[in-house]
């Protein structure tokens, strides 16, 4: 049976993990402490930067949490959680983290995928949480810049249409749409139940977004600024429109997420999304921060810090989110400059859901939904729409295939679809680099098969040889085959940079093919040949493989 831990085995405790905190750079270091005057400035920048932030996250966690159908306290659940954690464990010092717009649609699915059970819904956001650690524990950060601009450019602003698409019901006063493709389909409908006080209401919430000046939204946030001035008019004329309803004052309670049997494999496929999406969305606030900043992220950290984060939201009912791009320069901007601004605009928050929770409920729907259509409007990708004329055709089909995918089908898809033919062209563009030319015997070279001695005719191979290039060069050494009076055929690789394992095997098989009617050699360079020799294939041995051109003419 353990034994009792006394006051002084806390204390021991709480130093050592102090300490230690310390040492992976999530407190700030004991001798930090040496230099008051700077320490007192950042503890200055840190407060503006975390209360500005935490001022403008309000009104966003209360609209994303409304808008994914788990109500607005999940949203004010997951911004302190989330916030909170990943300030504390993230990669990026001056990140600040919550619900965003391509979560909160994510989890609005899978919520409307289990019926609006939130606790198996939790179990997504679990799965997402794990999953996300796992990608930080395999040191697979830096592969965001691997993800092609177009794929990531259709996907977002995709993100921003769906949640326009979404909220143009709450906008006009009457219930929303569950997909992007019914709220399309339906509009005619809708435009014909308006109630002109919520679209009053709507209205002039993108009014006030759109535009206030900016010496007003930096005292006071354009988002706040409305959520205040409106829901104040429509209680004032008591206007009949939806209004957000009970919030519950204190801490969450602790929930268990459910999973069944029956409902694994959408659990895993949406988790999946979840971490993926997330993962991407928070790297890629990490390197606006790092522009703005001058400092770099530690990746890998930042997702294990994201995925803590969003685990403890399964456990306590809160949405899920990543790196938030708006609040975090906002943050910056307002002076932050270390993990505490991020603490800051987590506790702000968690104060405002101790105390002024009640002041919430009559909150307008209809404003809400004009602050989320200012989001997915400022989500779209103005930059390559600019471009959409002078930009690479390749890039441009890319761009609105993924963007078609994710509004009329599945975010999953279109990320998977677009990677792909991203892919695809890439592959098409390298193998076009590949070239195959044959000797005339005098040192030229052309596209046409000559002799270079009697009976000798030598194909010079020239850039990667992969399974998009090996065919159509290796159809037309095929030709070589029919020409009369060729004895002795040589293959000079010797210009090849690579050579993977589809192009090996099938200039295996066409040397055993030639080498029914000719002699045939392969020239490589020596690491190209010891490669070769090491796979052991049939016919590129070392009878075949040489690394001088003239000894293999012999």
């Amino acid at each position: 049976m353990s034994q009792p831990v006394g006051h002084h085995g806390v204390i021991k405790w709480g130093l050592q993990s102090a300490l230690w905190l310390c040492k992976v750079d999530v407190l700030p270091h004991p001798d930090a402490f040496l230099m008051p005057a700077s320490v007192f400035s950042s503890i200055k920048g840190d407060l503006s930067g975390g209360i500005t932030a935490g001022i403008v996250a309000l009104p966003l966690a209360l609209a994303f949490g409304v808008a994914s159908g788990a109500g607005a306290a999940a949203g004010l659940y997951g911004a302190i959680a989330l916030g909170l954690i990943a300030a504390l464990l993230g990669g990026t010092r001056v990140q600040i983290s919550g619900p965003t717009g391509p979560m909160t649609v994510v989890f609005a699915s899978a919520l409307g995928a289990f019926g609006g059970n939130l606790e198996v819904a939790m179990a997504v956001v679990l799965v997402g949480g794990l999953v996300q650690i796992g990608l930080g524990l395999l040191r697979t950060g830096s592969l965001v810049h691997f993800i092609p601009y177009p794929v990531i450019s259709g996907f977002m602003s995709g993100v921003g249409v769906i949640i326009v698409l979404l909220q143009l019901g709450p906008l006009i006063g009457v219930p929303a749409e569950s997909a992007p493709l019914q709220a399309l389909l339906h509009l005619p409908q809708l435009l014909t139940a308006v109630n002109p006080q919520a679209l009053t209401l709507g209205v002039l919430t993108l009014v006030i977004l759109f535009l206030t000046p900016m010496r007003i939204s930096r005292v006071i946030p354009s988002p706040l600024l409305a959520l205040v001035l409106l829901t104040s008019v429509s209680l004032l004329l008591q206007f009949e429109v939806a209004e957000i309803g009970h919030i519950p004052v204190g801490l969450p309670e602790w929930h268990l997420p459910q999973f069944s049997l029956q409902d694994w494999s959408l659990i895993i496929s949406l988790g999946l999304t979840l971490a993926l999406l997330g993962s991407l969305d928070s790297l890629l606030t990490s390197l606006v921060t790092d522009s703005i900043t001058h400092t770099r992220h530690q990746p890998n950290r930042e997702l294990i810090g994201q995925g803590l984060g969003n685990m403890l939201c399964s456990f306590i009912g809160g949405l899920p989110g990543a790196g938030a791009t708006m609040r975090t320069v906002v943050n910056v901007r307002s002076g932050g400059t270390t993990r505490l601004s991020g603490v800051i605009h987590a506790l702000l928050l968690l104060t405002l859901l101790l105390g002024l929770a009640p002041l919430a409920t009559h909150i307008p729907l209809a404003v809400l939904a004009g602050i989320l259509i200012k989001v997915g409007i400022d989500i779209l990708d103005y930059r390559l729409f600019k471009r959409l004329k002078t930009a690479p055709r390749s890039d441009i089909l890319i761009m609105l295939a993924v963007f078609l995918l994710t509004v009329l089908v599945d975010l999953v898809m279109a990320v998977a679809v677009g990677v792909i033919l991203a892919m695809g062209m890439l592959t098409r563009r390298v193998a076009r680099e590949a070239d195959i030319r044959f000797d005339d015997g005098n040192g030229h070279q052309s596209h046409q098969l000559e002799k270079i001695g009697p009976g000798v005719r030598v194909i010079h191979v020239k850039g990667p040889l992969f399974f998009g290039s090996a065919s159509q060069m290796l159809d037309r050494i095929e030709t070589v085959d029919q020409v009369i009076g060729t004895r002795h055929i040589i293959i000079d690789c010797r210009k090849v940079n690579f050579m993977d394992l589809t192009a090996i095997f099938a200039l295996d098989s066409m040397v055993e093919k030639l080498e029914q009617h000719h002699q045939v050699r392969v020239v490589t360079t020596p690491a190209l040949r010891t490669q070769l020799l090491q796979l052991n294939t049939p016919h590129l041995d070392e009878r075949h493989l040489y690394t001088n051109l003239k000894a293999a003419q012999r």
